[in-house]
């Protein structure tokens, strides 16, 4: 049997080629939306939509990617600012606003993969409905029982046709336990790499 060696420069090339024109949506620059649009920004994502309403807190830096010297700053303008001095290729689209319900959908028209970051359970479900109502053919990677610490091995995958759902069903809510950088940052990057996996297809 001959065995064929794997070229990793080639496939490296490609995968870098694909992810230089494409875009992402993010709904949410806290402790998940901030830390996927970063794993996304260094792997060379083209583009990047990320939509939030909020300022950075002192109390946000335990598990979001913002600085002390940011605190005041709005944290879509702050985490535009974090993504060019990481990867000055990566260009965003960001939207000072709060998602309301009947429009949550519309600012991510024009994404190839659709992340949801926001923070309660309500607001989740309308956005998940939503985008799987309005843009059907469009993936969006959600996540679900982010809060505690340990116990990285109850975390799964779950997908449900365009909907991918990084969850721990055993979590409590964030109101009744803690919220720390590990498993915000683990599920974060979880759902970056289901969007790279989206995104790049058979190439993986």
């Amino acid at each position: 049997m001959t065995i064929i060696p794997i070229d990793r420069k080639n496939e490296s090339q490609k995968i870098a080629s694909i992810l230089s024109k494409k875009t992402v949506g993010i709904a949410g620059a806290g402790g998940l939306g901030s830390n996927v649009a970063v794993s996304l920004a260094r792997s060379g994502i083209n583009h990047l939509v990320i939509v939030d309403f909020d300022c950075v807190e002192e109390s946000n830096l335990n598990r979001q990617y913002f600085f002390l010297g940011q605190i005041g700053k709005e944290k879509v303008k702050a985490l535009q600012d974090n993504i060019k001095q990481i990867n000055p290729h990566t260009s965003c689209s960001i939207i000072n606003k709060k998602l309301t319900k009947g429009s949550m959908w519309k600012p991510f028209t024009h994404v190839d993969v659709v992340v949801e970051a926001l923070d309660s359970a309500e607001t989740k479900t309308q956005f998940i409905e939503e985008i799987m109502h309005h843009l059907p053919n469009t993936p969006i990677v959600a996540a679900s029982g982010v809060a505690g610490i340990g116990n990285s091995d109850r975390i799964v995958t779950k997908q449900i046709g365009n909907l991918h759902m990084v969850y721990d069903e055993h979590a409590l809510s964030s109101d009744d336990d803690v919220l720390l950088a590990p498993k915000v940052c683990l599920m974060a990057n979880w759902q970056a790499n289901i969007v790279l996996e989206l995104l790049v297809g058979d190439i993986i």
